[in-house]
């Protein structure tokens, strides 16, 4: 890291917490951020009693991991996509599934007994080549940490063909701009968007707002198809009016 190349991506050794530094000229002062890896898995009950969602809410999160619903947690940065997910791969643990959990940083938490861990590695292999072998793996669910590139389309055709019950993250403000995000990495690879096929592979979305102690479920809606400009969603409950801290 240098003048040169003033961009650094990196993981800590051992303690795996992910490094990301700037050096002039790429800023004005050299400046670095930290992000450490969760301690631990926090269960829905804490949720609940820590007023970020409701009862009915977890209790439809629960029933949707049990019925192998694929599952889209979406929001903007540090509103705890990874937390909530981590959550979910606890229930998920339960079932006794066949669980392949895909990364390109170690963030996700499976106690499942039977899990395989897969990561990305730059220049060697990719989200998109993941996604393709997850296939010969014999999954019962994937789970992927962060869909942020063309291997969106790969996920979604895993979900909609035999292989429902699958977790993932995205960034996005809400529901409707969270399967737009989807349609956009699509779009990195294909010609058109099979919005049909985002219907059909996506059942659940969780979209999460706030930081800190204003972290909240702002709304969780079934996909259930599609219309003319868009998708046919339907809320499942009121979102709680409380918020609160599961950092």
């Amino acid at each position: 890291m240098h003048r040169g190349r003033p961009l650094l991506s990196a993981e800590l050794p051992e303690t795996g917490e992910r490094f990301e530094g700037i050096l002039p000229p790429a800023s004005p002062a050299p400046a670095f951020a930290l992000r450490k890896r969760a301690g631990g898995v926090i269960p829905l009950e804490r949720y609940v009693a820590e007023g970020v969602m409701t009862e009915a809410q977890a209790a439809f999160l629960c029933e949707a991991v049990r019925e192998r619903q694929n599952i889209l947690v979406a929001g903007g940065t540090s509103t705890g996509k990874t937390t909530l997910a981590n959550a979910l791969l606890a229930e998920v643990a339960a079932t006794g599934d066949r669980v392949l959990v895909l990364e390109d940083a170690v963030e996700l938490q499976c106690a499942a007994r039977d899990h395989v861990p897969l990561r990305t590695r730059a220049g060697v292999v990719s989200m998109t080549e993941l996604v393709r072998a997850t296939l010969r793996l014999r999954p019962d669910r994937v789970v992927v940490g962060e869909v942020r590139g063309g291997e969106a389309l790969g996920l979604i055709k895993i979900c909609g063909t035999g292989h429902p019950g699958g977790i993932a993250t995205i960034h996005a403000d809400s529901v409707p701009g969270a399967l737009l995000r989807l349609e956009q990495l699509i779009l990195e690879v294909a010609v058109t968007a099979p919005r049909a096929l985002i219907a059909e592979a996506v059942n659940v979305v969780v979209q999460l707002t706030g930081r800190g102690r204003r972290r909240r479920i702002d709304r969780i809606a079934r996909v259930i198809g599609t219309t003319a400009d868009g998708y046919q969603l339907e809320d499942v409950r009121p979102s709680p009016q409380a918020s609160g801290d599961v950092s």
